[in-house]
């Protein structure tokens, strides 16, 4: 079922079509809203007249920069759990009933 979304950038609004439910939509468009909003802040603090296509650059970076920390630590927690499930095997393995 698909549903449309607005979000409200820079004064405008854009409306898209997501195929997520609602609340998961709102979420991802509030979370997107969120990193434009902290990235306008920072480029602010450093140049009077940002342009809002590179204000949605550095946002879209940071959600990438997030979004690769996140699959790492996924990456290491999941070798961690395959490292110590193996020893239990082991372990279990060695265990004489």
């Amino acid at each position: 079922m698909e549903r449309i979304i607005t979000i409200d950038l820079f004064g405008e609004s854009y409306r898209f079509e997501t195929d997520s439910n609602p609340e998961k939509a709102k979420k991802i468009a509030d979370f997107l809203l969120e990193e434009v909003t902290n990235a306008e802040n920072e480029a602010a603090k450093k140049m009077p007249e940002v342009a809002k296509i590179t204000i949605l650059i550095i946002a879209a970076l940071n959600i990438a920069n997030q979004n690769i920390e996140l699959k790492t630590e996924h990456s290491d927690i999941i070798k961690r759990i395959s490292d110590r499930s193996s020893e239990l095997i082991e372990m279990m393995d060695g265990i004489s009933l």
